[in-house]
C-alpha cells in the first residue's frame, strides 16, 4: 500500500435509476470485513445514473455508508462500462479498495475499471481475511484458493450470494453526501435498447425460494410442473444448462457456473441429475431438496433432502399437498 493511499473503501452502486439491487446491500456487507486493527474501513457508495433520486433515497437510509458520491448526468443513464469505467477510475485513485457484486453489471465494468488503474482483478470473492487477503472458488467452486494482492488499489467483484444483505433503516442518517460534475460520455458505443423479462415472481438471484428443473422434464409443456410449484412457493424459477439447451425455458434463468449463482433458503431441484456445474451455481443454498428417479444422481451429494422416484407423480403430489 502506497503511503499517501486513503485506506477506504469505493462502493459500485448497482440500480436501474429506480431501484436498488440487493446485490450492492450485499456487496456493503463484504465491505465490513475490510479491516483495519478490528474497525472496518470507511465505505463510499459512488452512484452514478440519470434522475436516481428513488435510489439515493434507499441509500441514504443504508448502514454501513459513510459517504455517498453522486453523478447524475444524462450520459449516465444507461450505465455503459465504456463510460462508466473511465468514470470509476478516475474516482478510485483516492481509494484502497475498489468493490462491485459479481453480476453481470459488474463483470462487465470491474475489469475494465483494474485495466485502467494497471491492477490486477479479484473475482468472485466469497471471503475477505485482511487488506490484502480474499478467498475465492476455483475450479467451478470444487475448492477455495485463499489469494493476496500486493497491488495498492485492490479491484474486486463481490459474490453477493455469499453474503447477508445490510439493513435498510426507515429514516435517513447519512448526511455526507457529494455530488460529481465530471462526466465522460461514451464516444464509441451508443445504447439501443435493453430487454428484460417482466415477471411477477422474484428475481432469481434474491429469491428466497428457487425451484429448478432439468433435462428430467422432457419439455418445454412439462416445465409448466415447476411453474406451479414455484408459484405455490412464492419462488422463482431457474433451470439447468439442459433444460436451457433444449429450448424448455430461455437463458435468463440458467443456475449453474455459467449462468447466475443463487443461494435462497430453499432450492428444489427437479429432474436434474447435478453436473458440476450446475452444482457451482446452487450449492450455497440453506437447504437443498432434490427430486429425480436415479439414485445415484450426483444431485443427491449435496442435497438435503432427497426424493427418488417419478418427478411426474412427485411434484403432482407436492402440488396437493402444499
Amino acid at each position: 500500500m502506497t503511503e499517501n493511499k486513503q485506506l477506504a473503501t469505493l462502493m459500485i452502486v448497482e440500480h436501474d435509476n429506480q431501484l436498488l439491487s440487493v446485490n450492492t446491500l450485499r456487496v456493503l456487507n463484504a465491505a465490513a470485513q475490510i479491516q483495519q486493527d478490528g474497525t472496518s474501513l470507511p465505505v463510499t457508495a459512488f452512484l452514478v445514473g440519470y434522475q436516481c433520486s428513488a435510489v439515493l433515497d434507499v441509500l441514504k437510509c443504508t448502514k454501513g455508508i459513510s459517504k455517498i458520491i453522486v453523478a447524475n448526468a444524462p450520459e449516465h443513464e444507461h450505465q455503459l462500462a465504456e463510460n462508466l469505467s473511465k468514470l470509476v477510475a478516475e474516482v478510485a485513485k483516492d481509494y484502497s479498495h475498489i468493490l462491485a457484486p459479481a453480476s453481470t453489471f459488474g463483470k462487465n465494468l470491474m475489469p475494465r475499471v483494474a485495466a485502467l488503474l494497471d491492477v490486477g482483478q479479484l473475482s468472485d470473492v466469497c471471503a475477505i481475511e485482511s487488506l490484502d487477503t480474499i478467498i475465492r472458488p476455483i475450479y467451478a467452486g470444487n475448492a477455495l484458493a485463499r489469494v493476496r494482492s500486493s497491488d495498492p488499489i485492490k479491484v474486486m467483484t463481490i459474490r453477493s450470494t455469499a453474503f447477508d444483505a445490510v439493513m435498510v433503516s426507515e429514516s435517513p442518517f447519512i448526511e455526507n453526501i457529494v455530488t460529481l460534475d465530471t462526466v465522460i460520455a461514451a464516444t464509441q458505443c451508443e445504447f439501443v435498447s435493453q430487454q428484460k423479462v417482466k415477471s411477477e415472481r422474484p428475481e432469481l438471484s434474491a429469491a428466497s425460494v428457487v425451484v429448478s428443473g432439468g433435462r428430467g422434464l422432457g419439455s418445454k409443456e412439462n416445465f409448466a410442473l415447476v411453474e406451479q410449484l414455484a408459484d405455490k412457493l412464492g419462488g422463482a424459477i431457474g433451470a439447468s444448462r439442459a433444460a436451457v439447451d433444449a429450448g424448455f425455458v430461455s437463458n435468463d434463468l440458467q443456475v449453474g457456473q455459467t449462468g447466475k449463482i443463487v443461494a435462497p433458503q430453499l432450492y428444489i431441484a427437479v429432474g436434474i441429475s447435478g453436473a458440476i456445474q450446475h452444482v457451482a451455481g446452487m450449492k450455497g443454498s440453506k437447504v437443498i431438496v432434490a427430486i429425480n428417479s436415479d439414485p445415484d444422481a450426483p444431485i443427491f451429494e449435496v442435497a438435503d433432502y432427497g426424493l427418488v422416484g417419478d418427478l411426474f407423480e412427485i411434484v403432482p403430489e407436492l402440488l396437493d399437498k402444499i
